[in-house]
């Protein structure tokens, strides 16, 4: 789907917004009708590397997959996920997003953090680099906060997450994902700002949704998470394909005459 970051910010209070993962070409051109978002999300180094978590992502990983997602969708809104360490200061971001933009054809660029991580997003967008914010939970930040817990669940909690998203909407951002947050703290988080706020774990009330796609698809079986809704079961029809291939090179039926050359 056609879609530019100004298009995006302008859908809120309109149509909610579709984000979803894609780390290769082939899916990218797959999600692209439907999604007005293409996210590269670092969450590749779980789904797609078998890592135990995020963080091991590296920059150049990131601009290799999101290169092939440009590749695939062209004409998609895609977003790169900055990985660990590539946004630590705002020098080291804007060394980094630069690269981005320089060596692939990615619209924006995502940062995990809320208010301490303002400055960050403020040198991005002054500098021309597009930045759609992650607030909530951060699953970057998962070792420091003693592990992945959901956010928003009290008062003081909910006020603290809709600040932070006020901070990063002042500092430039065109929208902002919201992950892990109750969902009365997550309608208190979109009422708070102008941009879009897209939820992953976050209730229905937020402009839009985000899904990892190995989760959507039902290919990621290590867990399933409780937000992710599997709309097939991937991994069993994958599984079968395979056991079906090997049965019919076994059994000599494949290939046939009219696979042969």
């Amino acid at each position: 789907m056609k879609r530019n970051v100004a298009q995006i910010a302008a859908m809120k209070g309109k149509e909610k917004i579709v984000m979803l993962t894609a780390y290769d070409a082939l899916f990218a051109r797959l999600f692209a009708d439907a999604a007005d978002i293409l996210l590269v999300g670092d969450s590749l180094a779980m789904s797609f590397a078998g890592a135990a978590d995020t963080l091991g992502a590296s920059l150049d990983q990131m601009i290799y997959h999101t290169k092939a997602v440009c590749n695939g969708a062209p004409e998609s809104l895609v977003v790169l996920d900055m990985p660990f360490g590539s946004f630590a200061t705002p020098e080291i971001a804007l060394a980094a997003a630069l690269r981005v933009y320089q060596e692939t054809a990615a619209a924006a660029v995502k940062i995990e953090g809320g208010a301490e991580k303002a400055e960050v997003v403020r040198t991005l967008t002054t500098n021309g680099i597009a930045v759609a914010g992650h607030i909530g939970l951060l699953p970057q930040f998962f070792r420091a906060a003693g592990g992945f817990k959901v956010r928003g669940k009290d008062e003081i909690s909910a006020e603290r997450i809709a600040e932070d998203a006020a901070a990063i909407e002042q500092a430039g951002a065109f929208c902002v994902v919201l992950e892990g947050v109750k969902a009365s703290a997550a309608a208190r988080v979109r009422d708070a700002v102008k941009i879009p706020v897209i939820g992953i774990g976050a209730g229905a009330d937020c402009d839009g949704q985000v899904l990892v796609w190995s989760d959507m698809l039902g290919f990621f079986e290590a867990f399933k998470p409780k937000f992710a809704r599997r709309y097939v079961d991937g991994a069993a029809l994958a599984r079968e394909a395979a056991a079906k291939f090997a049965q019919d090179v076994k059994n000599g039926t494949f290939p046939n005459a009219d696979e042969s050359y």
